[in-house]
């Protein structure tokens, strides 16, 4: 008993040939097999080489046909191209192939079409149980810790989603990463596929879904100048960036988070990778806004959950504005009461105007004091919500805070990200541009504007001045 063994580029007319003339054999005699594997045009030549070397044949052209030898073990036995397959059927079987070239070259184009509707089909499916692969930056922080069991638990990407963690890091401190590799491992989520670390840069982000950039550039501002901190910020971005574009996949949303620079940090994303989707970039707001309820909430001996529409504008994690003219409160017990969708606004309830501006809206502020020295929690939750707004949509109605790129909405300049009210629907974002705002808050957002641009101007004037030759 043998099998004979067909390959060939399935836009080749003699591949075609062949193969039919197979298929008869194969009807019409007992004992007579056939396997075939047909390739690409772009896969054949790297195919034929291999097989031929793997088994010490010399062929060049297709198809390329074989026996099997089920009997016998050991290596195929090579029959030829398909001269050598017609001389073999009419020798052993006495059949013969009367295919005209023009039914050839219509089977062969009819085979190349099959092909990629299978191929398409293929990776259809693939794409349904291959899991969404997560890379994250500074995966040694205190961010990444807190963030991976939220990822991991099904209510990010759903119950139904597997997910496969990248942790990026550099080599001193891989010990840390494959001690987190190990205990998320430890914790068996259902939905983990895998969770790896990476030290080597130049394999970052390969086949990424979504990148969390959690790189922070420490503000010591008695050792480094803002100009050295914005340069550093922006040497990062250079490097990532490239990478983003050559390794990840089209479609790849990227976040900025962290503590320091998250709107610059995705500002110079976009600019040192301009093929990466723009809408696909965002900055993290979340932790001011979340904080800023908390603490009106408290103000207000009320429930967190019942604090709506605080708006973040600007740079999040520098120069914001922290926008209460659209706030609302639900549930709030007062002497007028009514059906849980019943709303107050929030600055008639609060009459301490002193306690906003000193304790909310100053720049040295309990609120800054707050966010900023988290120990991780913050952060992580508001990457991991944020996504699940992004893939699920905000709860209906209500604004998010969220650093995109401006499109000249607010009269903001185009260019910059900056923090402002958007909505999650449908898997994508989009800016709530019908909010209304007052002329103390466009002159607060003008302000904020001109600062933003300032600080992308020196990142790019650092970068030019270290690497003259590439900015020409």
């Amino acid at each position: 008993a043998a099998v004979a063994m067909f390959t060939g580029k399935v836009n080749c007319p003699c591949y075609a040939k062949a193969e039919l003339l197979a298929d008869y054999l194969q009807t019409n005699l007992p004992n007579f097999r056939v396997h075939k594997i047909a390739q690409h045009p772009d896969k054949w030549e790297q195919w034929l080489h291999d097989i031929c070397e793997t088994n010490g044949w010399e062929h060049s052209q297709s198809p390329i046909i074989w026996r099997e030898l089920l009997d016998r073990g050991g290596k195929g036995q090579l029959l030829g191209g398909l001269n050598d397959f017609l001389e073999y059927a009419q020798q052993y079987y006495g059949v013969t192939s009367m295919m005209l070239s023009e039914e050839m070259l219509d089977i062969a184009d009819e085979n190349l079409q099959i092909h990629l509707e299978i191929v398409k089909e293929d990776e259809e499916i693939k794409s349904l149980i291959k899991p969404m692969q997560i890379w994250i930056t500074s995966a040694s922080g205190p961010i990444c810790y807190h963030l991976i069991p939220l990822l991991a638990n099904g209510e990010v990407f759903g119950m139904t989603t597997e997910i496969s963690i990248h942790l990026l890091d550099t080599e001193k401190v891989k010990e840390i990463l494959r001690s987190i590799v190990m205990e998320a491992e430890d914790m068996a989520f259902p939905l983990l596929r895998s969770v790896s670390e990476h030290t080597k840069i130049e394999q970052a982000f390969i086949d990424a879904d979504i990148i969390i950039v959690l790189d922070d550039v420490l503000l010591n501002l008695e050792v480094q100048s803002p100009e050295s901190c914005i340069r550093e910020v922006s040497e990062i971005c250079q490097v990532y960036a490239p990478l983003i574009e050559k390794n990840a996949k089209s479609e790849v949303k990227v976040i900025s988070s962290g503590k320091t620079f998250a709107n610059l940090k995705a500002t110079m994303l976009r600019t040192y990778g301009p093929s990466i989707r723009p809408e696909n970039i965002i900055a993290i707001a979340l932790p001011w806004e979340s904080t800023a309820k908390a603490m009106l909430a408290r103000k207000l001996n009320m429930s967190i959950a019942g604090v709506k529409d605080v708006i973040v504008w600007g740079n999040i994690t520098g120069s914001n504005y922290l926008d209460l003219s659209h706030a609302k409160l639900y549930g709030y017990d007062s002497a007028i009461w009514g059906p849980p969708n019943f709303q107050r606004p929030l600055l008639n309830m609060i009459y301490d105007s002193e306690w906003i501006h000193s304790e909310l809206l100053s720049a040295q502020s309990t609120l800054s004091a707050r966010v900023s020295r988290g120990a991780g929690m913050l952060p992580a939750h508001a990457v991991a919500t944020v996504l699940q707004y992004w893939y699920h949509g905000s709860p209906s109605g209500e604004i998010v805070s969220v650093g995109v790129l401006s499109e000249g909405q607010f009269c903001i300049p185009e260019g910059i990200f900056f923090s402002m009210p958007v909505r999650f629907q449908n898997g994508n974002w989009e800016v709530m541009t019908e909010i209304e705002i007052n002329e103390t808050t466009q002159k607060v957002l003008e302000r904020l504007s001109h600062e933003l641009v300032q600080e992308k101007l020196v990142a790019l004037k650092e970068i030019n001045e270290m690497h003259p030759y590439e900015a020409e």
